[in-house]
């Protein structure tokens, strides 16, 4: 008899209703890009039409509330007012239980290659466990094994996924503007592409929230209020979301993300090889497997330590330290200490720039294949992105 079955769980997170059903490969989202980070969870009513299995059986499971922890009360209660239905798609579902990631690779086996990586709490589904306990998996669309013993799964992973669910706000259009306040008379911060997805910081916005961002701009930056009617903006707060791009708290227009609750997803990566002919050193693949040992790693401000915690520029510092580089420790004065080049003619080992209005506020290293890795906020530490997850400044290299 098939054990897989497709099971129906009604969650209420914050007042949110989540609905859990069958999940298929073919559901992976794409980055700008084609880079393959791979997501699990699925608004249902764009697969309302996918087959499933003939063996499943249908299981209705008890509501339950959580509430999302924010930082302040005013946060954790604002959710409660709202609700709405999110559907996600899973078929046999698998949560990975680990302190950072786990290895994906290519067959059963720790002589396998890795594949990809599937982070603390993503989500999965599980096609088989073999008999020495490896599971056959795909997060959208990186498909391959890992040591099932890391892995919650079925009721358990049901239960478990209430729990570990992150609110994101996931982009709906080509290009989304992010701005510095909830207007479209504000300063553009930064451009996201569609599919790109960010953390949802407040959806419910109040006047003395966004009055702490009007107060610290009078502070910082009086000119950004330039042509801003305050008045009017207080009024349409109901159309804007706040969310966080890396560290750092913008606004967007509602209109333009669709907001749900997701389980963290798989990212492929592949092992960066020395290719002389095509200008990749021995010294700028060992940088890319040296950073990877660190994913999940903790994020700190001002932090600077691979192991107890590191902001993106300490991050950066420490990683070129390792092989004989001594680079500055901020961002902004790495960038500018880095010798700019075209974006595609990045190799491994050489380090974007992102920020807004000229002004360099975060940095990642590429590691091929179009993406970076960096640390990106407190709540996922050190992980891999898409290259042009956000807009890059600048592209920079010291390695010859």
């Amino acid at each position: 008899m098939n054990r897989n079955r497709k099971w129906m769980a009604a969650l209420g997170i914050a007042g949110v209703t989540v609905i859990a059903a069958a999940a298929m490969p073919s559901s992976a989202s794409v980055l700008l890009s084609g880079t393959e980070v791979a997501g699990i969870t699925l608004n249902l009513s764009n697969y309302a039409q996918e087959t499933v299995s003939e063996d499943t059986t249908e299981v209705e499971n008890p509501q339950v509330k959580i509430i999302a922890e924010n930082d302040t009360a005013e946060e954790k209660t604002e959710e409660k007012e709202e609700e709405f239905k999110l559907n996600l798609v899973y078929d046999r579902l698998g949560v990975a239980k680990v302190d950072n990631w786990l290895n994906i690779r290519k067959g059963p086996g720790e002589d396998k290659t890795i594949i990809g990586k599937l982070p603390k709490n993503a989500g999965c589904h599980i096609y088989k466990i073999n008999k020495d306990g490896w599971a056959k998996i795909v997060s959208g669309k990186v498909t391959g094994w890992v040591k099932a013993e890391y892995l919650v799964t079925d009721e358990e992973a049901e239960e478990y996924a209430k729990e570990v669910a992150t609110r994101l706000a996931t982009v709906n259009t080509t290009t989304l503007k992010l701005r510095t306040l909830p207007t479209t008379d504000s300063r553009v911060y930064d451009l996201v592409g569609i599919e790109e997805e960010m953390d949802v910081k407040k959806e419910k916005l109040t006047e003395s929230y966004v009055q702490k961002f009007v107060d610290k701009l009078k502070e910082e930056d009086k000119e950004a209020l330039d042509g801003i009617d305050i008045d009017a903006m207080m009024a349409d707060l109901g159309n804007w979301v706040c969310v966080t791009l890396d560290s750092e708290k913008v606004f967007v227009s509602k209109e333009f993300v669709d907001i749900s609750y997701k389980l963290e997803r798989a990212v492929a990566v592949g092992e960066v090889k020395a290719d002389e002919a095509n200008g990749i050193s021995s010294t700028r693949a060992d940088m890319v497997e040296f950073a990877k040992k660190y994913l999940g790693g903790k994020y700190v401000y001002g932090g600077t330590s691979l192991t107890n915690g590191t902001d993106c520029s300490g991050f950066t510092m420490r990683i070129y330290e390792h092989f004989g580089y001594s680079i500055p420790r901020t961002s902004s004065a790495q960038a500018s200490y880095f010798t700019g080049i075209k974006s595609s003619e990045a190799k491994p080992g050489d380090l974007f720039f992102y920020g807004s209005n000229g002004r360099v506020s975060h940095v990642a290293m590429y590691i091929g294949d179009g993406q970076v890795i960096h640390a990106s906020n407190a709540r996922t530490g050190i992980k891999i992105s898409n290259a042009f997850y956000r807009t890059p400044i600048k592209v920079g290299r010291i390695i010859k």
